[in-house]
């Protein structure tokens, strides 16, 4: 099978069909048997994702019209790609992208002549590219703009820059287990080259990404795969034995299990509105022998779900426009639109004042996005401040936002994250 095709058909899933680039590889990777070919589509996926916009640019330069077959419009870019970043054979990039053409013989000639001229017109492309900003950064013009105003043009071309890096493979060791040291030298031992997070106890960096089953002791729990910035959320809960947890919008359970490794002997509650997620929760925990109780529930409504019970601790892990995990999902740079974060920010303060009715006096709530937009994040917890006297923010040291905690995507190598701390007064 020609793996080209392949890469074009799952990316038609992405552009065309609105899917996500994980859902569209779930579908088209076991199809094939070779691991390098699953290894060289998935690469390819991402990659033009990734510069879609870039490509996109450049390939409007190299047509009289735009390319109307989807199939052959996806192959161009899975060519330009190719020949743009990929250490390919040039001929084998241009002949195999060719040869994808298939039975659709009027495509041959357009595919040939559109890679050839890139390659013959490359540094004149690659230079006009360069010169609109939508190219250069590789992002939507709206997404542009939203960031520029939060953050300012200097630090918005770091994050943009920081979003087309390849990100780094994390882990977070299963203090339950082991300790981190001896699982760097179960590392070392298998010629894993890793290494330690300063500013996170359980987070250790892969050099290189492998796969989950390489990993030492992966399927009995020692370890799972989770940003760094993820894992600050457990430490900031400030755990305690005998709490009672809950974590709203909890599915896949990456944050709900590293509270569960943190501390054994909560009572811990986690809630989500999508049973499927919720299966994924089940599985997860089970992997790393941990249990917790699992509600499929809208969090806005606890009425519907919540026994009346209040809670030491809530975490808020709100739905948000996740662009502050662009470089691991880069598809959401193609399927995220301006529209679609009109209506989040009252979806996440809705689900912010209905976890505060649960959380007893005393009580601390962290709220949690991975978006670096203002109005997710700061302003949503400014807001929350003005409404309810009984709330007392407990401050970060040195961060760039007013409230909060703000991660950037370009800082600490993690992914942009952001997080608010709330004490509920008597």
């Amino acid at each position: 099978m020609n793996t080209r095709l392949v890469a074009a058909r799952t990316l038609v899933r992405v552009l065309d069909g609105g899917q996500s680039l994980t859902a569209a590889l779930e579908h088209a990777l076991p199809a094939l048997e070779n691991p390098q070919d699953k290894a060289f589509v998935q690469a390819v996926c991402y990659g033009v994702c990734r510069y879609y916009h870039r490509l996109q640019f450049i390939l409007m330069q190299l047509v009289d019209k735009p390319i109307k077959d989807a199939e052959i419009y996806a192959l161009a870019l899975v060519g330009l790609y190719q020949l743009a970043f990929m250490r390919v054979k040039t001929h084998a990039a241009v002949s195999e992208t060719v040869l994808a053409t298939r039975k659709k013989s009027w495509a041959k000639p357009l595919i040939n002549a559109v890679l050839r001229r890139y390659l013959r017109e490359q540094e004149n492309l690659e230079s006009q590219a360069n010169s609109s900003p939508v190219a250069l950064h590789s992002h939507p013009k709206w997404l542009i703009s939203r960031v520029e105003n939060d953050w300012g043009n200097e630090k918005a071309a770091q994050i943009f820059q920081a979003n087309n890096q390849f990100p780094p493979m994390m882990l977070r060791i299963n203090r339950l287990q082991t300790i981190r040291e001896n699982y760097l030298q179960q590392l070392a031992a298998l010629e894993i080259e890793a290494e330690a997070v300063e500013n996170c106890p359980a987070a250790i960096r892969l050099v290189k990404p492998v796969a989950v089953t390489a990993l030492p002791n992966f399927e009995s729990g020692a370890v799972s795969v989770q940003d760094t910035s993820a894992q600050f959320a457990a430490g900031l809960l400030e755990l305690k034995a005998g709490q009672r947890i809950l974590d709203l919008c909890a599915a896949p359970a990456g944050k709900t299990a590293h509270i569960l490794e943190s501390q054994p002997n909560l009572e811990c509650v986690a809630v989500d509105i999508d049973a499927t997620r919720m299966q994924r929760v089940e599985t997860n925990l089970k992997r790393l022998n941990l249990s917790a109780t699992l509600i499929v529930g809208d969090a806005t409504q606890p009425e519907s779900w919540w026994n009346g019970k209040l809670f030491d601790r809530i975490l808020v892990d709100a739905p948000c426009s996740a662009l502050g995990v662009i470089r691991r999902h880069p598809d959401i740079k193609i399927l995220r639109r301006a529209e679609d974060l009109v209506a989040l920010p009252a979806l996440q303060y809705a689900i912010l004042n209905a976890a505060w009715s649960m959380l007893a006096e005393g009580g601390l709530l962290v709220y949690a996005t991975c978006s670096i937009l203002k109005a997710e994040n700061e302003d949503q917890i400014a807001h929350f401040l003005t409404e309810n006297a009984n709330a007392q923010e407990i401050s970060f040291d040195s961060n760039p936002a007013k409230h909060g905690w703000q991660i950037l995507t370009s800082d600490q190598n993690g992914d942009g994250f952001y997080y608010a701390r709330l004490y509920k007064l008597a």
